[in-house]
């Protein structure tokens, strides 16, 4: 080889290291597979609506955005959640309640005029990831109660849910995946026993 011919691929090397990026992580709320037989054995006795989850603005968006300890954020442009993080949760949220109550969430699709509809809005007023710390969720959400004779009931609740995270980001998001699994468990408590008895309240 030439001394030329050497120069030109060396050159030709370096152009297309400097060409490359980073590349990029993609994670998701959702858990993997578990099946969907409820977890006390018997399927809730009412239909399951879950509304659209409003999160903070902040962190509403493709790119995690973490907190560090100096009270700044931080937005992490190599590691994204799988689509805008309100998605994301309500995904994650309706999985872990189909799962808990043994019905299916069908907002959007027919329904049983026979049936009582039970309808969830969730409103998250923080989402925090502080690696090696925590993940944070402090949710306020309303249940409404419908039946075929249009009566309507609801019950508002708050929740606030901390899990202890590692450094890593895949720790944060098994730690965040635990929180909505925590928070769908007592909205599906709650709402079993608000369904069968009005006078029962928030957990």
């Amino acid at each position: 080889m030439t001394f030329r011919s050497g120069f030109m691929l060396v050159a030709i090397l370096l152009g297309l290291l400097g060409c490359s990026s980073v590349s990029t992580h993609y994670y998701t709320l959702l858990p993997a597979a578990t099946g969907n037989s409820p977890k006390n054995g018997e399927a809730a006795p009412f239909q399951l609506e879950i509304l659209p989850v409003r999160v903070p603005v902040q962190v509403d968006q493709p790119q995690m955005v973490i907190r560090q300890n100096n009270g700044r954020l931080a937005i992490l442009d190599n590691d994204r959640w799988s689509s805008a993080l309100a998605d994301e949760f309500q995904s994650a949220l309706s999985d872990r309640l189909e799962q808990q109550l043994g019905i299916r969430n069908l907002s959007g699709l027919p329904r049983d005029p026979d049936k009582p509809v039970m309808s969830l809005r969730a409103d998250v007023r923080r989402f925090e990831s502080v690696p090696g710390y925590y993940a944070l969720v402090d949710m306020v959400w309303n249940l409404t109660l419908s039946t075929s004779g249009e009566k309507r009931r609801s019950l508002n609740c708050s929740s606030v849910v901390r899990e202890t995270a590692g450094i890593e980001l895949n720790s944060l998001v098994l730690a965040h995946q635990r929180a909505i699994e925590s928070l769908a468990q007592s909205i599906a408590v709650t709402a079993r026993a608000w369904a069968r008895n009005p006078a029962a309240g928030c957990p």
